[in-house]
């Protein structure tokens, strides 16, 4: 699968999505709840978006969006 097959939105959100887990994961976060919350509905976007009804294999490619996001925040960190 190609990397540019994904929507930018897609790509965004599972970029905010990992943001938000790494916060929550932190040594004591701040406002749990809310980063609770955000991470509910980011998931709930992730998990519905229409992309995934035009992929023959959604898992292998939800796979490699993680991978994507992972690595645009590295390069973005660095």
């Amino acid at each position: 699968m190609d990397a540019t097959d994904f929507p930018d939105d897609l790509v965004r959100t599972q970029a905010a999505w990992n943001t938000t887990y790494q916060a929550l994961a932190a040594p004591h976060p701040r406002d749990t709840a809310a980063l609770r919350r955000r991470l509910l509905r980011l998931s709930v976007r992730l998990w519905w978006h229409p992309y995934w009804q035009t992929v023959p294999s959604a898992p292998t490619a939800r796979t490699e969006l993680r991978h994507l996001a992972r690595a645009h925040g590295a390069v973005r960190a660095a």
